[in-house]
């Protein structure tokens, strides 16, 4: 095993407990010779558990991207249920070309700015209006410049 580190986090955990987990989630980008693996983990938060909280803050930097789902758009029937505005991915900058950087700011920009209680049902319909990522972030922006004037 680990030995204790003496260092207590809040919610009662060892600072070395958590240093095999981390070192596992963090192989995902050590691969030598280039090759690639994904890792995919889930963390149930909000839960009132400190700990919980603790855990999920302490592995929240080993990931690359962050998928929030929302209990509220399940009980609703809506999904995806996705939190949009808590989701996103880490350095998306590289994955991206400035134009599609762009046009995903404008759709943040535009959720963000609406008053719309879910912001993903906004989403879903154009999605089911447009063809392609593309066409889908073109009516977006288009919304997003029309919302601003």
């Amino acid at each position: 095993g680990v030995p204790t580190s003496g260092k207590i986090l809040s919610g009662g955990i060892d600072a070395n407990t958590l240093h095999h987990p981390k070192r596992f989630f963090g192989a995902a980008r050590n691969i030598e010779e280039g090759g690639s693996l994904t890792i995919l983990a889930t963390a149930l938060v909000e839960t009132g558990s400190k700990m919980d909280e603790v855990i999920f803050e302490e592995f929240k930097g080993t990931g690359n991207m962050e998928l929030r789902l929302t209990r509220e758009l399940a009980e609703r029937r809506i999904f995806p249920c996705i939190d949009i505005n808590r989701s996103g991915t880490r350095r998306e900058e590289l994955l991206l070309s400035e134009r599609e950087l762009k046009m995903i700011w404008s759709l943040r920009d535009y959720l963000n700015r609406q008053n719309l209680k879910e912001p993903i049902e906004a989403v879903i319909e154009v999605m089911k209006k447009t063809e392609n990522n593309e066409r889908f972030l073109e009516v977006i922006s288009h919304l997003e410049k029309n919302s601003k004037g």
